[in-house]
């Protein structure tokens, strides 16, 4: 996996375009002159938890001694989770939580930026090649980048797009994580089955 490869994935993960609607909900009971600032410091959170847990993922994982192709495996069926909700939402399974006040943490930096799936997708680049670290990091924050840069102008992109357009966007990025979680799934059935 690319650099790109590995920011793009990132990027679809974190689903920003998904989350536009949940941070314009959270954000209403803020006031308007703090809700940008409010985003900026729930991002910059979000930063440290998904930098923090590139590197200290992994030794969770040793100490719980789980082979390489299980978190493939598993990674594949997190992300094809996220994704068949992605393009099929139900009231019953989304992420909106109601927030009394000003956000702090939750839900805005975690989960909504830094949720299960990047998580997963972190845990599986570094197991895969560790050594590789400065190229995971540097795809970390290309996604995240470019997530803040969407979730950042999330009320113009609102009003721009429209509630159809996010939907219909949405939806796409649900399909092309499809076909990447069914490949992570085949890579770490067949890394099992590789096995002696």
């Amino acid at each position: 996996m690319t650099l790109a490869s590995a920011a793009l994935l990132l990027f679809l993960v974190m689903d920003p375009l998904g989350n536009v609607p949940l941070f314009w909900t959270v954000l209403k009971k803020v006031p308007p002159e703090r809700q940008q600032r409010v985003v900026l410091r729930e991002l910059g959170i979000a930063l440290v938890f998904l930098v923090g847990f590139l590197f200290a993922g992994r030794y969770g994982l040793e100490l719980l001694h789980l082979s390489e192709p299980a978190l493939t495996t598993a990674g594949g069926v997190i992300l094809l989770l996220i994704a068949l909700r992605m393009i099929f939402p139900s009231p019953e399974h989304n992420l909106h939580e109601e927030v009394a006040g000003e956000p702090f943490v939750v839900p805005l930096a975690i989960p909504y930026v830094a949720g299960p799936s990047a998580l997963a997708t972190e845990l599986v680049l570094m197991s895969r090649e560790p050594g590789r670290w400065p190229e995971w990091l540097g795809a970390v924050l290309l996604a995240w980048l470019a997530s803040s840069a969407i979730l950042y102008f999330a009320s113009a992109m609102r009003r721009f797009l429209g509630e159809r357009g996010l939907i219909a966007l949405e939806r796409l990025m649900g399909m092309v994580l499809v076909t990447v979680a069914v490949q992570m799934l085949m890579t770490g059935i067949r890394q099992f089955l590789a096995q002696p």
